[in-house]
């Protein structure tokens, strides 16, 4: 059966049969979408055959294995008329762990599995692989090391993904001067010349910064040499959860709050804490907003969660921010100078938080990857340590925000009789589609998932 319309990049992926297949794609031009449609062609030949194939898709969390079944195999298993029932989740154990796979048997016995990757659900199957986004796969050195003896008998691998820093499996496969790689590069002025229907000038006006366009679009591999935290390292800490309000479990809570007004951001973080991880609960981003838009803000939170202590950026205009905090909650609520002794402190104490894997953040959200990836240490004229955000327009207020929160955990905390106030949508929450990617991104994707056929 030939293949539905695709475009030109999408139809020189899906047509090449090379057995190690590596591509690397910019960000929502239908990587996911177009590999599950050769996978799902893969099947259908196999069933004209009489035949049987197996095939896996390790994905870099439960969320994104989910998507690759409901909007990739899924649909192109009906295009092709290969009835099957409803997708089966069930719990796949592990030597490490039990984790949540989805799978659908196609006529003559065809499998597709997708499931969450890692060391141990890379060497649990002998199958054709897809590893989807695999730059940002935890432990990506551990899983290749799983993965790659139980291809060796002849399997398929296809690999995608868009960047994610100069490190990680993904990155040395990408770059290595070898000729057993079919390798595919798509960026977005590469895609859109093959038909895909994007705005670029709308698209790079939307991200708003210069180094997430630079590797989300363009491909580019940024340096990690002088970045404060790598992108290996915030991807290490992504999880599906975290960010999530609605996920509060009652615990205790701790509060950073980084104060811009006119030309920075106004970001309220707040962390949980649930054994010794911290996990995001959520993020409150404004631009300039009024003090008191801004304290109204700051007010829900400190209702809706259990907070025990909130660090909040006294420098500046946050002088009298901290002053009338602490008028209404008391000594829970503590200024900060942001001194270069002070940044320090706090940059050091959250890096340590991240290199020992003891905080979660959202998963997938540009613009807070980026946020904390920007920040880089350097030495001043005295040869001291000092902090800098280069070429942005908010100056890394989200990463302060985290790191304010981190240095709230890190103190006293006090114990207060505390009743929770329901939660209800404000006029401060954030969209979904503003917290992951962004809403033109977003939109289009939800566009080209129903129309390219």
């Amino acid at each position: 059966m030939s293949a539905p319309l695709l475009y030109g990049y999408q139809r020189r992926w899906f047509e090449d049969k090379s057995r190690f297949k590596i591509g690397k794609f910019a960000r929502q031009t239908g990587k996911t979408f177009t590999t599950t449609l050769e996978v799902v062609d893969d099947a259908f030949e196999a069933a004209v055959a009489g035949k049987r194939t197996r095939w896996v898709i390790l994905s870099r969390g439960e969320r994104q294995a989910a998507e690759a079944m409901n909007e990739g195999v899924k649909i192109h298993a009906k295009a092709y008329g290969l009835v099957f029932g409803e997708l089966q989740p069930y719990d796949w154990v592990g030597d490490n762990g039990t984790y949540r796979a989805l799978e659908v048997e196609l006529p003559h016995g065809s499998k597709i599995t997708a499931l969450p990757a890692n060391p141990d659900t890379a060497r649990g199957f002998s199958a054709n692989v897809f590893l989807d986004e695999f730059a940002f796969h935890k432990d990506s050195g551990a899983i290749w090391k799983a993965l790659f003896p139980v291809i060796s008998a002849g399997w398929k691998l296809r690999v995608t993904s868009t960047p994610n820093g100069k490190s990680g499996k993904f990155y040395e496969l990408d770059t290595a001067d070898d000729s057993t790689w079919s390798r595919h590069v798509v960026d977005i002025y590469q895609a859109v010349r093959d038909g895909l229907p994007r705005n670029i000038d709308e698209l790079r006006k939307g991200i708003a910064d210069d180094d997430a366009w630079s590797q989300e679009y363009e491909l580019a591999y940024l340096d990690e040499a002088s970045a404060w935290l790598s992108y290996e390292l915030i991807s290490s800490v992504e999880d599906d959860d975290a960010g999530d309000p609605g996920g509060y479990q009652g615990n205790a809570c701790f509060v950073g709050r980084d104060i811009g007004r006119r030309n920075d951001l106004h970001v309220i973080w707040v962390w949980e804490q649930i054994g010794d991880v911290l996990w995001c609960r959520e993020i409150i981003e404004q631009k300039r907003a009024t003090f008191a838009d801004m304290d109204a803000a700051f007010d829900e939170v400190m209702t809706r969660y259990r907070v025990a202590r909130a660090c909040i950026d006294q420098t500046g205009m946050g002088e009298k921010v901290v002053e009338d905090a602490q008028r209404r909650y008391g000594a829970r609520v503590e200024g900060v100078l942001f001194t270069p002794g002070n940044k320090l402190i706090m940059a050091t104490a959250g890096k340590e938080r991240f290199e020992d894997r003891t905080v979660r953040i959202p998963l997938g959200n540009v613009p807070l990857r980026s946020d904390l990836h920007k920040l880089r240490k350097v030495s001043g004229p005295t040869g001291a340590p000092r902090f800098v955000a280069e070429r942005d327009d908010d100056h890394a207020d989200r990463t302060w925000a985290a790191f304010l929160g981190i240095n709230a955990a890190g103190g006293d905390q006090m114990e207060y009789g505390y009743t929770p106030v329901p939660r209800s949508a404000t006029k401060f929450d954030t969209p979904d589609a503003d917290r992951d990617d962004g809403a033109p991104v977003r939109l289009a994707s939800m566009r080209r998932s129903r129309g390219i056929y």
